[in-house]
């Protein structure tokens, strides 16, 4: 009965399946260590919001060289954990990240570098706040930090993706992106190769200031895509399966068949019903 299955033609269509399920299976997979990622990064922020802070040699390696140097990346164990440091702010050097929108409002978030006793510096993001009066991107005044030595504790950021373009507008830095390699070459100092988040701060910080948000990945969209590209590749080996089977049928003459409806030999229904 199955024996057209091994007709060019059929032999044709089951590899273009069998080649459609891999792909699909392999899409699946991929999701799957998407998924698995994002939990990890899930786990290590709630571990985070936990764990007393460490030091800051724990969870970065010290920056080697001159001024406009960016240290080592933290390792992706370390981010999201608690660190804390000690130095004295350098005001001037602030860097203002625009169109950081916190409480559906588009405001600034505040980096001012952390300069420490060896002379190098951790940047520090000391929060977020709204734009001046005239548009998202019109420039805050920003509260001067605490003189002297400052106590810092907060969450291990990475850098982030992208070019990271730095400007200066009204003598103030400016970026979209916060790219710590590009944001070294603009300071007198090297830095870590990654920024702090702040939760705590002694002395306290200006209350105009608020705590940048913390959010969970979507996991679970990825795990919900797991399953529809497995079902996908399912789906595409049961149709090649079921249309084989109703091919057989037919041509075993084992298809069912429904009969003509024989209009002539229904009876005429009387006038009086």
């Amino acid at each position: 009965m199955y024996r057209f299955l091994l007709s060019p033609r059929w032999l044709g269509a089951l590899a273009l399946t069998l080649v459609a399920a891999a792909v699909m299976v392999w899409l699946g997979n991929w999701q799957l260590d998407r998924y698995r990622g994002r939990t990890e990064i899930n786990e290590r922020i709630d571990a985070g919001e936990r764990m007393a802070p460490g030091p800051l040699a724990g969870a970065f390696r010290a920056p080697t060289g001159g001024p406009g140097i960016a240290g080592p990346a933290p390792a992706k164990d370390k981010v999201w954990t608690r660190i804390t440091a000690t130095g004295r702010y350098d005001t001037p050097n602030t860097v203002l990240v625009r169109g950081r929108t916190v409480d559906s409002r588009v405001g600034f978030e505040v980096l001012t570098p952390l300069v420490l006793a060896d002379g190098s510096a951790l940047l520090v993001d000391r929060g977020w706040i709204p734009p001046a009066p005239g548009g998202a991107t019109a420039q805050p005044s920003v509260p001067a930090p605490p003189g002297g030595d400052v106590t810092v504790s907060g969450r291990v950021r990475e850098t982030e993706s992208g070019a990271g373009m730095v400007d200066r507008r009204d003598g103030r830095l400016e970026t979209r992106r916060i790219a710590v390699p590009r944001l070294a070459r603009e300071l007198p100092y090297p830095i870590y190769g990654g920024y702090l988040l702040l939760d705590d701060q002694t002395p306290a910080a200006d209350p105009v200031f608020k705590a940048v948000p913390v959010g969970h990945t979507n996991n679970w969209q990825n795990f919900g895509y797991v399953v529809q590209w497995w079902l996908f590749a399912a789906m595409a080996l049961f149709g090649y399966g079921w249309v084989a089977r109703r091919e057989a049928r037919r041509a075993a003459g084992l298809a069912s068949t429904t009969a003509p409806l024989d209009r002539v030999a229904e009876p005429t229904p009387s006038a009086s019903a």
